[in-house]
């Protein structure tokens, strides 16, 4: 009897608390886990790309334990490992638009700035859809007598406020995830113009140059906004170099200028030098 009174004695004055400690760090553990997980994926969202060892240091953890949070979501299809990070999974489907408007907005907003620079008064444009394109319109706000052809619901609402632009919509069939305008009508209003400068957005570009993105009736939408400009920009942040996407719109041969802040390889400068394209690398 006195032996069994000792062990309970042991056991609720010693085990018993070790049991409860170890219980509130697991759920802690877990807790924080799951924590970091949500804020990894939101600053995956916000840059398109995260990187170990700055995660480390914002955790406040080892760079292994990131490695292995990274992993695991990865394994779940969330993002995609990389050297270095992990980026948001590529493919043959975009990136929903909430997150696209998130992604990279200092970039966006330096280079629609230097577009805006770009625009004289008394200017055609065609703006097609995009995050990008959208902040350019913004930009765009205090130039005066423009003509704005867009296939982008979000572009033709946000120059609403500029009382001495003209905005044309070219009709077609509306894509609701993001306003865009697509189709086989889109481009045939787009063909009834001839702009003096197109600038428009891509999902991906590839290391060769090649500009891409997801969806086969937006790209025809562009090449007909290319064909019908006296001189084409592409505007495009550093995450588009991180992605993948599987239907081509044309070449950075097709441009006249490239505006981004991403830092080009001296192979795509090179071929950017003989295509005859400006790349303009702005400061974020």
């Amino acid at each position: 009897m006195f032996a069994s009174f000792a062990a309970n004695t042991i056991f609720n004055r010693k085990i018993k608390p070790f049991i409860e400690l170890c219980s509130i760090l697991l759920n802690t553990e877990h807790m924080d886990l799951t924590t970091r997980h949500q804020q990894i994926m939101q600053l995956a969202r916000t840059s398109g790309k995260v990187d170990a060892n700055a995660l480390a240091v914002e955790f406040k953890v080892a760079v292994q334990t990131i490695r292995r949070d990274l992993n695991g979501l990865c394994q779940l299809g969330h993002l995609e490992r990389v050297h270095g990070g992990a980026v948001l999974p590529s493919g043959i489907s975009n990136i929903g638009y909430s997150d696209r408007r998130l992604q990279n907005k200092d970039a966006k907003l330096a280079i629609a700035e230097k577009v805006a620079q770009r625009i004289p008064d008394n200017h055609s444009i065609f703006l097609n859809i995009g995050t990008t394109t959208e902040a350019v319109a913004r930009a765009l706000l205090n130039h005066t007598s423009l003509m704005v052809v867009t296939n982008n619901i979000n572009v033709a609402n946000i120059l609403t406020t500029n009382a001495s632009a003209q905005v044309i919509v070219a009709g077609g069939r509306l894509r609701r995830s993001d306003g865009g305008m697509t189709g086989d009508i889109t481009s045939k209003v787009i063909r009834n113009f001839k702009v003096d400068t197109a600038i428009i957005g891509a999902s991906s570009l590839d290391a060769d140059g090649d500009i891409l993105d997801f969806d086969p009736d937006e790209v025809r939408v562009s090449k007909a906004i290319l064909d019908q400009s006296r001189r084409a920009v592409l505007v495009a942040d550093a995450s588009k170099f991180t992605r993948t996407a599987p239907v081509r719109i044309g070449s950075l041969a097709d441009i006249d200028e490239f505006i981004t802040d991403a830092q080009l390889s001296e192979s795509l400068l090179n071929s950017c030098k003989n295509w005859g394209t400006t790349v303009t690398r702005v400061k974020v």
